[in-house]
This record gives structure tokens, sequence and C-alpha cells, in this order.
């Protein structure tokens, strides 16, 4: 790994100056909703939208695509590649291949968003700054070749500089105004710029509240923590202590569907109709083991 002193961070000023626009609409879109100066169907679109933006992220890119945790059918695939292309949090391919180098090489220069360079950094710093090289070099050791084999994650990576546009700011924004007469640029600031700066917040919390806050009940050694809120805004994704020993887990928790793993909800709900099968879990007796280990001292890994 690179030594401190030779690397110097490069601030990425356009990133810089996206965020802070995005923001600042999201501020107003947040104005707009306190005071009710939107209709109610724009609120409840809002929410809808932003739902199945973050099972996109949670659901598809991370759990389905990053760990294949299970497998989907055409139809679920497609369906969570539009959900996470709503997200617009890079492209299904680099985002599994970012995610794939973050468990490889956890809190360490090789990590995209390594904790240990602060907490702010870890949130949202490491979009706003050129990738460190360890993060680059560690992530062409990679095999992606069954992301590449997927025509939808090949389909929506050649287009995608089309398709998150307009499915994350231009749809949202013109459905409220179309179908029932939302002012354009209140339905632009809370079902567009809003709703987009929430879900990744709600997806960022995991790489900074459940790397910071919480307990370790599988693995004391390691960043990742259990926090309930980071599960509560992502959907299931903040049982990160859990999660990063058993990546594979298709629930990412230990305790399953619950009001606090709606991710996990939905793939069962998927494999109930068949479109999710071959769900992959731990075994009581395999997590009864590993907490057993932990408050041992004695730690081994699966």
């Amino acid at each position: 790994m690179s030594s401190p002193a030779s690397y110097k961070p490069q601030i990425v000023w356009p990133n810089v100056i996206v965020l802070l626009l995005y923001h600042y609409f999201s501020v107003l879109g947040l104005y707009y909703m306190l005071t009710m100066t939107l209709k109610w169907q724009t609120t409840l679109f809002f929410v809808i939208l932003g739902r199945a933006g973050g099972l996109g992220a949670s659901a598809g890119s991370h759990r389905l695509w990053s760990h294949k945790a299970y497998k989907a059918k055409l139809p679920l695939r497609i369906m969570l590649c539009v959900f996470q292309t709503v997200a617009f949090q890079n492209c299904i391919y680099e985002w599994a291949r970012d995610h794939r180098v973050h468990h490889k090489f956890t809190d360490t220069d090789a990590d995209p968003h390594n904790i240990n360079r602060g907490f702010f950094f870890s949130h949202m710093g490491w979009l706003m700054v050129r990738k460190h090289p360890d993060v680059i070099k560690r992530g062409k050791t990679l095999d992606l070749s069954d992301l590449e084999a997927d025509p939808v994650v090949r389909f929506q990576k050649k287009y995608y500089v089309v398709l998150a546009p307009v499915l994350c700011f231009v749809l949202p924004t013109m459905v409220p105004w179309y179908f029932w007469n939302e002012d354009l640029y209140i339905s632009f600031c809370v079902a567009g710029m809003l709703r987009y700066i929430l879900t990744l917040h709600f997806t960022w919390v995991v790489n900074s509240v459940a790397h910071t806050w919480g307990t370790k009940p599988y693995n004391r050694s390691i960043r990742p923590t259990e926090n309930k809120l980071a599960a509560v805004l992502s959907g299931g994704e903040g049982w990160h202590n859990y999660h990063h020993v058993f990546p594979w887990d298709y629930k990412a928790a230990e305790l399953g569907t619950s009001p606090h793993n709606l991710s996990a909800v939905f793939i069962d709900i998927m494999a109930k109709i068949g479109w999710a099968y071959d769900l992959r879990t731990a075994s009581p007796k395999m997590i009864k083991q590993r907490r057993d280990e932990v408050g041992t001292g004695f730690e081994s890994s699966y």
C-alpha cells in the first residue's frame, strides 16, 4: 500500500460544486415539504420513488450484484436496474466493483471510503477527491466477469449517461407536473433533488455511521458495527458487523426480515413469486458459533 507521505488528495472541484448545488435545491425541497406548499400526491410520489431507489441500491447493486447473495430472474434484474438508475449512485458495474474492493480491503488505502480518513471522508468526502491510487490498483485485480456477462448490467453501463439523468431527475420532475398539475419548480426540488439527496445520505450512513458507532457481536477487530439508525435509513444495511463477517447472506443481518430490514422483506416477496431464488444465508448454528467465539475472545472466519 502507498505510504501517507506519498499520496496527496486532489480535490475534484466540479464534484464539489455539483454536490453543493444538489444540496441547495434539496434544502428548498425540504422547505416546500415543511411548509406544505406541495400537493399530497407529490409527497406520496416522493416516498415511493425514494424507497424504490433505495431498493435498487440495497437489494440490487449491493446484495444481488456485489455479493451474489441470491439470484434473480430477468424481470427482477430489469426492475432493480431501473430502481438503481433512479438512485443515480454510479452504474451497477462501478458500484459493485467499488464495493467488492471495499470488502476485500476494508479500512485501508484501497478502500474507496476508508473510515480511517475521517467520518466526513467516509460519508461523502470520498466523492470530492480523486481516488487513492491503491483503490484503482486493487480494483483492477478483481474478477468482474459475472457483471460483464449480465446483459442488464452491460446495457445500463452503455447508456448510463442518458438513463441516469432521465430516470433520476427528468421523469421524477415531469410526472407530478404533468399528472396532477404540481408546480414544476417544486416538483424538481422535492421529487427530484430532495428525494435524490436523501437516498444518497441514507446509503452513505452505512459507510460512515455504521463504521463508527454501534456494537460488534461478530468481530471486534474490524470497524463495521451494528447500528439500528443506519439500518432503518438504508433499508437494512446498517447491521454492518454481521455483514462484513457474512457478506454473502442475502439478509445482511442476523435478525432476518423485519421493519429494520425492508430489503430482505422485498427479496423474500420476490422469492415467493419466483423472481428471486437460491437465497444464501448463514445457518443459526454458524451464527451462534461466531457469537460464542467472539464472546470467548477466540475468532475464526467463515
